[in-house]
């Protein structure tokens, strides 16, 4: 997938709709992975470790926020919102972490698969910081490369072909 700078969810291919859920489904407006990680109830079950995820999404927000667009009026309102909606945002962002995605293991319980452990990549082109794209990949020859697998072929029919919105 391709994220921009507030963790705006901007291109999708199907195998991030197989894994995460269909973008295409969502108000362009709730396409933003720190929205859907703590707004949406789905999200707290298919992180398997939600909290370590959610810290380092409001982590990477706070980096945003403070050193790469401070007057972003469009990023204070994602804040805003979720600090309003979310009582563990509100709290953990008072304690003022910082921190960039690049890369790691994230964790998850698949409601068709159930649990995979994937490594991720955040590749970030020179000329164009401010959007990232975010592979997802399992270890060849592990029951995560298998449950991926499977995940891909059975969503494969029904899959959202990749998108690239207009706006």
């Amino acid at each position: 997938m391709v994220m921009g700078r507030r963790m705006d969810i901007l291109a999708w291919n199907p195998a991030a709709c197989a894994l995460f859920g269909d973008y295409a489904a969502l108000d362009p407006a709730e396409r933003n992975i720190a929205r859907i990680t703590f707004l949406d109830p789905a999200s707290r079950e298919l992180y398997a470790d939600w909290l370590s995820c959610a810290r380092e999404n409001m982590a990477y927000l706070h980096l945003e926020a403070g050193r790469n667009h401070p007057g972003d009026p469009r990023l204070a309102q994602l804040i805003g919102e979720l600090s309003m909606k979310s009582e563990d945002f509100r709290r953990w962002w008072a304690e003022h972490p910082v921190q960039d995605k690049t890369s790691g293991i994230k964790r998850f319980h698949h409601p068709l698969v159930g649990d995979l452990e994937l490594t991720y990549e955040t590749l970030r082109a020179a000329d164009d910081p401010d959007q990232a794209l975010i592979t997802y990949a399992a270890q060849p020859d592990t029951s995560s490369h298998d449950a991926l697998r499977m995940l891909l072929a059975w969503t494969a029919p029904t899959a959202t072909g990749a998108h690239q919105p207009t706006d």
